[in-house]
């Protein structure tokens, strides 16, 4: 399968900008939404709040990752820093997964006996989030094509913006017809939507810092296309993960022929163009074996045998 690289870039200092515009935004709206919500006794506007914040979160990690993942390589760090946007995502998700639950008992709590809510601040606030949600998702839209994380802050905004929108439908509800049990089942709404995306896209940084195989790459044609080279007997002790969001990197025993060995500089530059042409795999570590020397019994996959 080919492994499309191509995406659009961004001049780093006007993407820092917009991230930054964006993190000031959501900061200023989850403050106001909180003060608003505890003002206005409503938990749906203090649960878009906290979703804002977790968003507001994901913005600084992708600021600091954008930041701290140029730095190159070093004696600590000889694989570089790119992977620390992807504990911290991992972070952000399990903190969101939580506040979920605690969102769905509260809101529990409150169907049970619901409070007074003052519909017309949870309205015109809501109306607020609306703005910021769709400013924030304009200003990572050209970004989003070039970065996971950055394109999973985009799909947050616009969810946000459909989130806000129940919000303010449900504001609308109790100043028309006193439905105060709208305000804490919209909140369970919510909850239930954030438990959904974290648990959707936690997958994603689990399977890289487990250094799982790329799930873009196909792992059998990978080998079929190593094995198909005039020369190679077969290949094992086979790893394949991902270094970095946008580079996945390969190591195995390549076992030669007799006469695949007297071409060896050969055949390795030809797997390594294989490899970078069909897959995107640009680094690549190869340790080639005699026909007569290879391990016996050796597994495909990791360093059984």
């Amino acid at each position: 399968m080919p492994h499309d690289h191509g995406h659009a870039h961004i001049d780093p200092r006007s993407g820092d900008r917009r991230v930054s515009i964006a993190i000031w935004a959501n900061a200023l709206l989850t403050v106001a939404q909180i003060i608003g919500g505890i003002l206005s006794g409503s938990l749906a506007l203090i649960a878009d709040a906290l979703h804002n914040f977790s968003d507001m979160a994901s913005l600084v990690i992708a600021f600091a990752a954008r930041k701290i993942s140029r730095r190159p390589a070093d004696q600590r760090m000889t694989f570089g820093y790119g992977r620390i946007e992807i504990v911290a995502a991992l972070i952000n998700y399990t903190t969101l997964i939580l506040i979920g639950f605690y969102l769905i008992y509260e809101g529990g709590m409150r169907m049970i006996d619901p409070p007074e809510v003052a519909g017309w601040t949870v309205v015109i606030l809501g109306g607020v989030a609306l703005a910021v949600d769709t400013l924030t998702a304009l200003l990572t839209y050209s970004m989003q094509k070039g970065s996971v994380n950055i394109r999973a802050l985009f799909l947050h905004n616009l969810s946000d913006a459909l989130a806000s929108v129940a919000v303010i439908v449900g504001g609308a509800l109790i100043i028309l017809y006193e439905m105060r049990w709208v305000d804490p089942a919209i909140t369970i709404g919510i909850a239930l939507y954030i438990i959904y995306l974290a648990f959707t896209e936690i997958g994603g940084p689990i399977r890289t810092l487990m250094l799982g195989s790329p799930p873009d790459i196909d792992s059998d044609g990978v080998i079929d296309a190593m094995r198909s080279i005039d020369g190679v007997r077969d290949v094992h002790h086979v790893h394949l993960w991902q270094m970095q969001e946008h580079e996945a990197a390969l190591d195995c025993h390549v076992v030669l022929t007799e006469e695949g060995w007297k071409r060896i500089e050969v055949i390795k530059a030809d797997i390594k163009e294989r490899l970078k042409d069909r897959f995107g795999i640009s680094h690549s570590s190869l340790e080639f074996e005699h026909t007569e020397h290879a391990h016996e019994s050796a597994e495909l996959y990791g360093h059984g045998n």
